[in-house]
């Protein structure tokens, strides 16, 4: 499957760019969000029935059609059994342009400084400098107007969630293991990192949580060394408090 508008876009510029979602303005897609209280992770793995996502618009109950129809979740899996599809985000194409646009909603006015502190973070990533790379993060948040929601922990876990789908890797929040879930694991060519975040607390105590209930342990099969990341907000000051970084060598 391919789209022909992106398709001929590169080949005339010679560059992959966001194309596709460039060429309209999702500002009704983002006020429907809102109206539904969606948050950006739970666009990922949706499971529904057919009647949930193939139904009129105009009188729909969730955001599912809207996301389905107008192309920002495709049908990934079926499960014949359950008569459940799983609707996900087509491709990385379109996952970065919709988590900009989400952006300001954890950024305010700021979206475009934003934007050139995810680059800088990003390049402190791939240069395995991680406390570069929150040191950026929480200077910048020291920045953004007041926003109402930023004395949840929920509230920074999606707002790493964007910023790490920006940076065009895997990410997914709540992920399950047999002892509980982890708040935050990403994935990149070098590492597995599992974050756990606690707010007003202390990044030991988030570490400690992750080597309590053993979280490392269902990456280990991944070949890749296992990045402990345990973050503590500040709620107060609304930016990172303090963070510790573990790594674990492959097996």
């Amino acid at each position: 499957m391919f789209n022909p508008f992106s398709l001929l876009n590169a080949f005339q510029d010679h560059d992959y760019t966001n194309y596709w979602f460039s060429s309209g303005t999702p500002t009704y897609l983002i006020e429907m969000l809102r109206k539904f209280n969606v948050v950006p992770s739970d666009i990922n793995q949706m499971q529904a029935l057919a009647s949930d996502f193939d139904a009129p618009t105009e009188n729909m109950s969730s955001i599912t059609p809207l996301l389905y129809q107008s192309g920002y979740v495709t049908i990934k899996d079926f499960d014949k059994a359950t008569r459940l599809y799983t609707l996900d985000i087509p491709n990385g194409e379109i996952r970065v342009g919709l988590m900009d646009s989400l952006l300001p909603n954890y950024v305010e006015r700021r979206k475009e400084a934003g934007n050139t502190t995810i680059a800088k973070m990003y390049r402190a990533l791939l240069n395995d400098n991680l406390d570069e790379m929150f040191r950026l993060l929480q200077s910048y948040l020291l920045t953004v107007p007041y926003c109402n929601n930023a004395n949840s922990e929920g509230h920074y876990q999606q707002l790493l969630y964007v910023i790490f789908s920006l940076f065009g890797r895997y990410v997914e929040v709540e992920v399950r293991t047999p002892t509980g879930r982890v708040d935050i694991v990403m994935k990149t060519a070098k590492a597995v990192y599992v974050f756990e975040l606690k707010l007003n607390m202390s990044a030991q105590a988030a570490m400690k949580q992750i080597d309590l209930k053993d979280y490392s342990s269902k990456f280990v099969l991944s070949g890749l060394p296992i990045v402990k990341v345990g973050i503590n907000f500040d709620p107060d000051r609304r930016t990172i408090g303090d963070w510790k970084v573990d790594e674990l060598s492959a097996n």
